[in-house]
């Protein structure tokens, strides 16, 4: 059973101030990326017709929330806005870095464009460091063919330490491997080690020195190192968020896993 059952825990209590209701569903899974990658296409394509929208808590910005399920586990689905970064620095930002965060998803979904990957990887890399559980989804390989464009997928996996899949969302190709993916990375059968910008100098000094005061104040917290970049760029939400204790709270438990026949997730 998924910690998210638990009514009680924390982790529950948080995605539903976020407005997110788990109800029967057994893991949650969210899904990140640039606008114009494909990402509504792969929602549709994963969820089918069990959706519906709303908006964010206090905010004007749309969520889509949808269902699939594969390997017999329920996955709610949480469709946030398109990013480039998860700075901060608009509403669409700070509500797609709030949910890695606090709603601490057992998988992540970056959808990627096949033929704008390296641009695409920028927003990649900062969820790679608020959380390990990712998936990452090069879109749009059709095109990514079409122009010519051969991409090695499974040295960029090996490079970023996370599952990289090969999709075209608007057809169906590849979504078998990319649920296969999401499960492993959900359950823990995965595990992966996300790769992390090399730290120099004077920076790496005041990491070394603030990551353990943060990992003592915060046992088992899944991202020292990137609260304490933030904290070091002088973040008043991380600030605050540390200061009344929405960071402290245990991160969920992994779900237990039951091996099936792998197949093309349903819409539930």
């Amino acid at each position: 059973m998924s910690a998210h059952n638990c009514e009680t825990c924390a982790v529950t209590a948080e995605l539903e101030r976020m407005g997110v209701n788990i109800g029967s569903f057994d893991r949650v899974v969210a899904l990140a990326g640039n606008p114009n990658t494909g990402k509504s296409t792969l929602f549709n394509a994963l969820t089918g017709l069990r959706q519906h929208t709303g908006n964010w808590p206090g905010k004007t910005v749309t969520r889509a929330e949808g269902g699939f399920e594969f390997n017999r586990v329920r996955y709610k689905l949480v469709d946030l806005p398109g990013t480039y970064s998860l700075l901060s620095a608009s509403t669409d930002e700070e509500v797609a870095r709030d949910f890695l965060l606090f709603g601490r998803p057992d998988a992540t979904i970056v959808v990627t464009d096949a033929t704008a990957l390296e641009r695409n990887l920028n927003l990649a890399l900062q969820v790679l460091e608020i959380t390990d559980r990712v998936v990452v989804a090069v879109n749009l390989l059709d095109e990514a063919r079409r122009k010519g464009i051969d991409l090695d997928l499974r040295s960029l996996s090996r490079d970023l330490g996370v599952p990289v899949a090969g999709i075209v969302a608007r057809t169906g190709e590849g979504l078998s491997a990319l649920l296969a993916q999401i499960d492993g990375v959900a359950s823990g059968t995965i595990t992966t080690k996300p790769a992390r910008v090399t730290d120099e100098g004077p920076l790496r000094q005041a990491l070394d020195e603030l990551i353990p005061m943060i990992e003592t104040a915060l046992p088992g917290v899944p991202n020292a190192r990137w609260i304490a970049l933030r904290l070091l760029d002088g973040d008043p939400s991380i600030e605050a968020a540390l200061a009344n204790g929405r960071l402290a709270r245990p991160a969920p438990a992994r779900p237990g896993h039951s091996p099936a026949t792998p197949i093309l997730g349903s819409a539930s």
